[in-house]
């Protein structure tokens, strides 16, 4: 980047004033802001601006006033906007791993307003703050990163401790009302998925008066499952953005459990289309017995936490495909209505598998034959393309919609 323009009027502006300094040392502190920190060209330049007026002790320049570098104006944390250079009191909440040698720390921070992730540069030699503590920090970078402010520390950076210890409340939001960053929120566990990765240790959906998120724990010291229909407050969750859809990871989180209930948002889609496939792990399965797990088994009776469990427990599911003639859904369907639907009951199943000589895959066959290519109306919550049905209900189709259907299905447009 061509930064001769800029410093031309930097240098003009500090000569005005009866003052000369070296053009190679304004082009380096531009570079430094523009290309290790991320900052936009403007900025950098009445950053650098500031910076000589206030070691020169000039006046009358064009520094900036309350949103520029030095700037010792206190923000809210709500309030500030990537692009700013600001000063903010607040309470580091929780201290992350650094994602990269470059990055000395890395945390939350938080005031009675909201809370906003930080990270301090290595070459900054910026002083540790403290899990819990409070502190002033002046003249710091607000950034963006996949659309979340984040709070830069570098070498112009002050970080000064507050002794006093403040109380901090935390400004709790809706899930319905979520965006992406760092959000607070009370909510109750409506369901838990398999886990898909071996560092995680929980998914599945949290959900409130306002609506459902999906959420994510991943195995780190400290952190537990949450349970089944519990209700939880949730202190500055990590909310991410992925095609559109919210969800949140609660490895910069702490959570308590709270006494009382949520009426969770029904959210309910409704979808009436074809059943067009049956995925392997439908029908009958065994479940690890531990009490919070209840993870699917594999054939071998192991859990991928809690490995052998020979005292198993039986359950039945179904997990395929809905069609309904403009989309395809993955669905869930758990064993009070998979019994409905199938109109297998899971003593009948069990007892089948006993007694057949292709044991569970019997159950499994059947199931498919009872419900592979029916014409149904289902009713659910829709979540990243997967639809977790709590009733589903046999339909006639019309003629017409069987021959659109059909010529979907060969390709006849």
């Amino acid at each position: 980047m061509d930064f001769s323009q800029t410093v031309e009027r930097i240098s003009l502006k500090i000569k005005q004033k009866g003052q000369s300094v070296d053009s190679k040392k304004i082009e380096a502190k531009l570079r430094r802001l523009v290309e290790e920190f991320g900052v936009q060209p403007a900025e950098a330049e009445r950053s650098v601006t500031n910076e000589l007026a206030k070691e020169f002790n000039l006046t009358g320049i064009g520094t900036m006033g309350g949103g520029g570098a030095g700037t010792k104006e206190d923000r809210s944390i709500a309030d500030i906007f990537p692009g700013e250079w600001v000063t903010i009191e607040g309470k580091v909440v929780s201290i992350l791993s650094p994602p990269s040698p470059a990055i000395a720390q890395s945390g939350i921070i938080a005031d009675a307003t909201g809370a906003i992730r930080f990270v301090a540069w290595a070459k900054a030699n910026a002083p540790k703050m403290t899990d819990g503590a409070w502190y002033r920090i002046e003249s710091a970078v607000v950034d963006e990163f996949k659309g979340v402010a984040n709070l830069k520390i570098h070498s112009g950076t002050a970080i000064k401790p507050i002794e006093e210890d403040r109380a901090l409340i935390p400004s709790m939001v809706r899930i319905g009302e979520l965006k992406p960053g760092i959000a607070s929120v009370r909510a109750k566990v409506v369901q838990e998925w398999e886990t898909t990765h071996e560092r995680m240790l929980q998914s599945g959906i949290l959900g409130d008066e306002s609506g459902t998120v999906k959420f994510v724990i991943w195995k780190e010291a400290g952190k537990e499952k949450l349970a089944i229909g519990a209700v939880y407050t949730i202190f500055y969750v990590q909310v991410d953005e992925f095609n559109g859809r919210l969800s949140l990871n609660l490895s910069t989180a702490s959570y308590i459990r709270d006494e009382g209930d949520i009426v969770v948002s029904g959210g309910d889609t409704e979808i009436r289309g074809t059943i067009v496939h049956i995925a392997p792990g439908s029908g009958l399965i065994k479940r690890c017995p531990v009490e919070g797990c209840n993870r699917a088994l594999s054939r071998q009776n192991y859990c991928a936490v809690h490995e052998i469990q020979p005292k198993f427990v039986y359950d039945l599911r179904i997990k395929g495909w809905l069609d309904d003639g403009k989309k395809t859904y993955n669905m869930l369907l758990q064993r009070d209505v998979v019994e409905s639907l199938a109109g297998m009951t899971l003593d009948a199943a069990k007892e089948l598998a006993e007694n057949n000589p292709l044991g569970m895959d019997e159950v499994f066959l059947r199931m498919r034959d009872a419900v592979l290519g029916r014409y149904v109306i289902c009713r659910g919550r829709e979540i990243d393309n997967r639809l977790l049905v709590r009733l589903c209900e046999r339909l006639k189709m019309e003629t017409g919609e069987h021959a659109a259907l059909l010529n979907r299905a060969g390709g006849v447009p």
